[in-house]
């Protein structure tokens, strides 16, 4: 067990601790992690790296993976420059290396004493259970704290304990802490807000169809989609998850709760299908590298038609989602737009004159018009 004095501090019916741990504590107790998807990653160019002081293979196996985390991918500059700063502070001897509390959460409730006259002062036991502790505001410097344990093992940290939150609570701190002072990215927002931030339905659909999207073996797309903010793929998380709420509530807004509810239980299994058919339907530009077919705009204008489409694919086989019946209600947008209409530097330019709204719109009424020519 390890004990610490400590402030409790009582704010608005949560209880939390202001503490002081050594940098040997943090290394033994806190726990480093980051949300992370198994998504498909692209061949990397082999570069030469320029000379480290941190043994990057021994630091990764300190950090976790996985949805049940929040925070964001490690950023290696980021821990370079913190360590290089606190060696700078450590051979200067007159400035703090991190002067501002870093935020923890515990993994179980711990027990305070208080220890005088003073009930909000005492002494806080945490026990010595690796991985207790979860960073949720600091990771960045205490994992470049950790790269430098062993020369740093007697500096103190500022920490302030949570430890009674549930997980609702922790992932709306995160967000309220970073989305303004950190600029945390909108596709991130994204992944937290339809997973565990709030109960909307809509957000978290279009977060799950986003996903498989960008991970399902057969999708046209898997690998093209920047899941947080990043990857290879040309195409941000975020503006397409916004385009997928608008349209869920395009739909119950015209077509009742009943439409809404049979797009929801089926929108996976016809967004697979429906890009499917779009690839197939302008192959040239769908696998050419000089077009924009695979863009935020193009495909939120695909998005923007799908109750157009679903609705021919009814007429057709009963069946709004049918594979068969998609491909067959998109097949004039073969012949009546074709796959010159997405070359960048041909028609797809001219129409980008008109601004990123103008320009999805604009696609949106070529596409329904080539619907009606079945």
């Amino acid at each position: 067990m390890i004990t610490v004095a400590a402030h409790k501090v009582r704010q608005f019916g949560v209880e939390f601790y202001q503490a002081s741990f050594s940098a040997a504590d943090i290394d033994r107790l806190v726990r480093f992690e980051v949300l992370g998807y198994a998504s498909p990653e692209a061949p990397r160019t082999k570069l030469p790296r320029r000379p480290s002081r941190i043994n990057w293979e021994l630091l990764e196996k300190r950090i976790s993976r996985g949805e049940g985390a929040f925070q964001r991918p490690v950023i290696r500059r980021k821990i370079e420059d913190l360590l290089q700063y606190y060696r700078e502070c450590q051979d200067a001897g007159n400035l703090p290396a991190i002067p501002g509390a870093v935020i923890i959460i515990a993994e179980r409730r711990l027990k305070f004493t208080p220890g005088g006259a003073n009930p909000s002062l005492g002494l806080l036991q945490i026990p010595e259970d690796q991985g207790i502790l979860r960073a949720l505001d600091g990771q960045h410097r205490l994992l470049a704290l950790h790269a430098a344990a062993q020369e740093l093992k007697a500096m103190e940290v500022p920490a302030v304990v949570f430890d009674n939150l549930d997980d609702r609570q922790i992932v709306e701190l995160f967000v309220t802490i970073n989305a303004k002072h950190t600029r945390l990215n909108p596709s991130h927002l994204i992944s937290l807000a339809g997973r565990r931030l709030y109960a909307d339905e809509n957000q978290a659909l279009a977060h799950d169809v986003i996903r498989a999207l960008n991970e399902t073996e057969s999708s046209p797309l898997r690998g093209e989609i920047r899941i947080l903010g990043v990857g290879r793929g040309k195409v941000s998380q975020a503006p397409l998850a916004d385009e997928m709420v608008e349209l869920l509530e395009t739909v119950r807004k015209i077509g009742g709760e009943q439409r809404a509810r049979e797009l929801r239980d089926g929108a996976r299994r016809f967004f697979l299908n429906y890009f499917k058919a779009i690839a197939g339907t302008f192959p040239q530009a769908w696998a050419g590298r000089k077009y924009s077919i695979k863009t935020g705009t193009a495909l939120r204008a695909f998005m923007r038609v799908s109750p157009d489409v679903m609705a021919a694919s009814r007429e057709i086989k009963k069946d709004p989602f049918d594979a068969a019946a998609i491909r067959q209600a998109v097949s004039p947008w073969r012949e009546r737009i074709g796959d010159s209409r997405f070359e960048t530097e041909g028609p797809w330019r001219q129409k980008l004159a008109g601004g990123t709204r103008g320009t999805v719109e604009t696609l949106v009424r070529e596409l329904r018009d080539g619907l009606r020519h079945r």
